[in-house]
């Protein structure tokens, strides 16, 4: 039994689901939304007020402007892509405060979620409370 509740606390300090990024979001939690495919996928479409840092190019200089208080929630386009473990674990190496979220960006259009860029979908919006 500790075994499985070791396992499962270590999933979920290291994962994320679409549901729990939207609430951390809309909550204004530190927390920002990392894209980590190349720049031509982010441009077509990304989470709402996601940044880019393809993992291929995450080294000290792309990172250096980034806050290190922060949680970086990495993503890539879902199951079928490993961008977002790579970005996770680049970022880690960098010394930042990291997640990747399940699914990807797929998941995140799934649940119904609004996305930004030259093929943005409408959906539910990350709403500003002030």
């Amino acid at each position: 039994m500790a075994q499985q509740i070791k396992h499962y606390e270590n999933k979920l300090a290291f994962e994320m689901d679409p549901s729990d990024l939207f609430d951390a979001l809309n909550n204004e939690e530190k927390i920002i939304a990392l894209d980590a495919r190349k720049s031509f996928g982010f441009e077509a479409e990304h989470i709402p007020n996601a940044i880019n840092i393809p993992h291929r190019e995450m080294n000290e200089e792309s990172t250096k402007h980034l806050d290190k208080t922060i949680l970086y929630v990495t993503y890539c386009d879902g199951i079928g892509c490993n961008a977002s473990t790579k970005g996770a674990l680049n970022m880690a190496k960098l010394g930042f405060k990291v997640k990747e979220l399940i699914g990807g960006i797929e998941w995140w259009k799934f649940d119904g979620y609004a996305t930004e860029g030259t093929k943005g979908k409408t959906g539910q919006g990350i709403e500003c409370a002030c």
